[in-house]
């Protein structure tokens, strides 16, 4: 027995041990992650009547639509309603799509919010996400098969998911970039180069002479330079790097500031050095940008706050993002950052206050001994709590039984002390 009881003993040693206050603050941050990404969709209407949706939370159904059929997507209310028992992939969210839930897609499914749907949505893009996999590998998220922890990161382009280590440069902290573009759409949109090199929080390395460097010849590099001073064709060639040369180097113009400047300020100095709010005499940013040197590279690149802003919005530009079907580019509500703050707004709005539910319904005096009391348990509660927090201990059941048996005896004691007096 006591063999047993010290066995047990270790056992709980090992467990970890996690404290009320700790519950508390992971609920609420799981909470305000769901208002983020659910918050700006609607749980109870189907999004089919509002047409091709800017941003919305977005599910795969694999019961309806298993691998083999047509992919199709539903809303995050339809994913409640029509398809609850169902198994879903949660694709986050996705821009222009409208909801597919019970179109022809569906063989024996009708939607119960809004049937009369058109056969398919021709604007609907769609990828392997809808299959659940992801990124180059095509592989499932969580992965049972992948031992490597690695976060995964959401091309603001085409819109899959990417593991990190399978973007070709080391991804920078989270909280260091703001977007992503994968490989595959840095070259199908390879104008951002020009605007990389000045923007990107991409991650090169850069000397004091001014060498800009492909370490470790990760990827194909490319630089381009313009020729006798006039600007570069939008079409960048591709150049084969020598042979046994995994190192290679240029000298930058006028010490220009390289791409690996990820800090704030260094960001801040790079825009005013290089006027990228100024038009340039062409009246074309991108011109501009293209008659300096910079590099192309076969990686995804990373892009700070507000990196969109920069872009040039002259005729040509624009007929160019419209040939790419990237005019969403420039668009500052495209964001998924817009989308989420938006989320949390309305969340915050239509968040009730079930206290201040219960004063609405009272006289004036109800409601004046309520925030008394309310005022009263709040105040205890956090300090009963707090000794707990301080000692990293476990809050049990019969420790909230306790305090809530004395909060109730020192109210009836206040009750009972009470004199009444009648005039």
């Amino acid at each position: 027995m006591a063999g047993a009881e010290g066995a047990a003993g270790r056992q709980s040693e090992l467990e970890p041990v996690v404290s009320l206050v700790d519950v508390l603050e992971e609920d609420e941050e799981l909470e305000n992650e769901a208002c983020a990404v659910l918050g700006g969709s609607d749980s109870e209407k189907c999004s089919y009547s509002q047409g091709s949706v800017k941003r919305q939370a977005l599910y795969a159904c694999s019961t309806c639509t298993p691998e083999g059929e047509e992919p199709a997507g539903i809303c995050l209310a339809c994913s409640y309603e029509c398809h609850g028992s169902h198994k879903l992939f949660e694709l986050y969210t996705k821009r222009n799509f409208r909801c597919d839930c019970g179109n022809s897609k569906f063989k024996n499914l009708e939607c119960k919010l809004f049937p009369d749907k058109a056969k398919v949505n021709s604007g609907n893009k769609y990828n392997d996400n809808f299959f659940g996999l992801y990124c180059i590998c095509k592989r499932p998220y969580p992965d049972p098969e992948d031992e490597i922890p690695d976060e995964m990161i959401q091309c603001v382009v085409c819109e899959d998911w990417f593991h990190g280590r399978h973007l070709g440069a080391i991804p920078p902290e989270s909280g260091d970039f703001q977007e992503m573009v994968c490989q595959a759409c840095m070259k199908r949109c390879s104008f951002l180069w020009a605007y990389a090199a000045q923007l990107a929080v991409t991650k090169l390395s850069t000397e004091d002479d001014g060498l800009m460097r492909n370490i470790g010849g990760i990827g194909d590099q490319e630089v381009i330079k313009p020729e006798n001073g006039e600007h570069q064709d939008s079409t960048l060639k591709e150049d084969v790097p020598e042979q046994g040369k995994d190192v290679q180097e240029v000298k930058a113009e006028n010490s220009e500031p390289c791409a690996s400047s990820s800090s704030e300020s260094d960001l801040q100095t790079v825009f005013k050095n290089e006027s990228l709010n100024a038009e340039s005499k062409s009246g074309c940013r991108l011109q501009e940008l293209k008659a300096k040197q910079f590099i192309k590279k076969d990686t995804a690149t990373y892009w700070p706050l507000n990196w969109r802003s920069k872009l040039c919005t002259c005729q040509d530009c624009m007929k160019m993002y419209g040939d790419l079907d990237v005019l969403f580019l420039t668009d500052e509500y495209d964001t998924v950052l817009a989308y989420e703050n938006k989320g949390k707004i309305e969340q915050a709005t239509d968040r009730r206050d079930p206290l201040m539910d219960t004063l609405s319904s009272m006289n004036r005096v109800q409601q004046v001994e309520l925030i008394c009391e309310y005022n009263d348990l709040k105040t205890e509660l956090k300090d009963y709590l707090k000794r707990f927090a301080d000692e990293g201990t476990v809050v049990k059941r019969e420790d909230i039984q306790q305090f809530f048996e004395e909060f109730q005896s020192k109210k009836r004691r206040r009750v009972d002390g009470m004199q009444y007096y009648c005039s």
